[in-house]
């Protein structure tokens, strides 16, 4: 488990198991605006400092789903779907913000395309 606590605000905010939201969050998701899906990958300190779990976080956070996991070259990984404007703010804090301990250094954006329908129905860690 990652020894570093998530912001306090993060931690004591109620949530709803995504269990409870089942087709829920992809069914309202896919039937609002345009869907967009992009893979990115970042760059910098992301692995050691809790950045896949603070990614998930946000990532629920804003609604969007997807996925994040480590690469052997050190980088962090991933694909985010959704309203485009989620999207964009997803992409936003994969460019800038990260975990309180990480670097980023640069961020790579591709196969961004608009989708009919959402791949996931929630956001998670991958190993």
């Amino acid at each position: 488990m990652c020894p570093f606590p998530l912001a306090t605000a993060a931690v004591t905010a109620p949530r709803t198991p995504l269990r409870h939201l089942g087709r829920g969050l992809a069914a309202a998701m896919s039937t609002a605006r345009p869907l967009k899906s992009v893979d990115y990958e970042v760059f910098g300190r992301v692995q050691g400092v809790c950045f896949r779990m603070y990614t998930e976080d946000e990532a629920r956070k804003i609604g969007v789903v997807g996925w994040v996991k480590n690469t052997s070259k050190g980088t962090v990984t991933g694909q985010v779907q959704g309203p485009e404007e989620k999207v964009n703010s997803m992409k936003s804090w994969l460019s800038k913000v990260g975990s309180p301990s990480s670097r980023i250094d640069r961020t790579n954006f591709s196969n961004e395309k608009t989708i009919s329908k959402l791949e996931y129905s929630n956001f998670s860690i991958r190993y």
